[in-house]
């Protein structure tokens, strides 16, 4: 049986980021784990399960809810620090703003996309402004993952449209960095394709997508690169 493993944020995750690409690979068969940087059970942005204050859809917004609420595995995830990306044939890192605040700034996920990235066999699937990761994370050679590394995440373009003049987001919190710029200044190779409904770019191992939008293409990206016939 294929594995996956979620690193999932405890400050913030976008909730279709989080369950599109979980069910998905669990209709297929996938042993999914569910992990957070303390162990404790993430937390979801209220704003990624609210039609009257975001993009999203009623029908997405229950079906994620429905899956934050009564998802074994989001609701007893384990200690990032426990897992090992070997276990794993895919290692999955959804994304929102506030992945910003603690799995981007975790040692242990930078070490599990370090090595899910440079072995043989596994496979990484990064979302949204979880893509700042890339920018933090270094290989063996001490240079950051993004460099040289063609990617694809969500825009600085759609961040000003969020916050204030002084980078405060809606909910008080001043962001930190803009992914954006840190995979650039990482050598990253960077087109968020703003222009077209979705963006999923493949290097390698790696998996980026634009944002929730593209959650549905980054989950069938990610089976067909790990050469997964769908059931559908």
């Amino acid at each position: 049986m294929p594995s996956a493993l979620f690193v999932v944020s405890e400050e913030g995750y976008w909730g279709e980021e989080c369950v599109e690409p979980l069910q998905t690979l669990d209709g297929e068969g996938f042993d999914i784990t569910v992990a957070t940087p303390s162990g404790s059970p993430p937390v979801i942005d209220p704003t990624s399960t609210d039609p009257d204050a975001s993009f999203v859809d009623e029908e997405t917004a229950e079906r994620v809810r429905d899956a934050h609420e009564n998802d074994d595995r989001l609701n007893n995830p384990a200690p990032v620090a426990t897992q090992d990306a070997a276990d794993y044939d895919v290692v999955v890192f959804p994304g929102g703003h506030g992945t910003e605040w603690d799995v981007n700034q975790d040692k242990h996920a930078r070490q599990l996309l370090r090595e899910t990235v440079s072995g043989d066999d596994g496979k990484a699937l990064v979302l949204c402004h979880a893509v700042a990761l890339l920018a933090f994370a270094r290989n063996e050679d001490g240079e950051p993952v993004a460099a040289g590394r063609d990617v694809t995440g969500f825009p600085n373009e759609w961040d000003e449209d969020i916050v204030d003049d002084n980078d405060v987001l809606p909910d008080g919190r001043k962001m930190p960095y803009w992914v954006e710029d840190e995979v650039r200044a990482a050598g990253g190779n960077w087109d968020a394709e703003v222009d077209s409904d979705t963006s999923v770019t493949v290097d390698g191992d790696l998996v980026t997508a634009r944002g929730p939008e593209s959650s549905r293409d980054a989950a069938a990206t990610l089976l067909d690169e790990l050469g997964v016939e769908t059931s559908a």
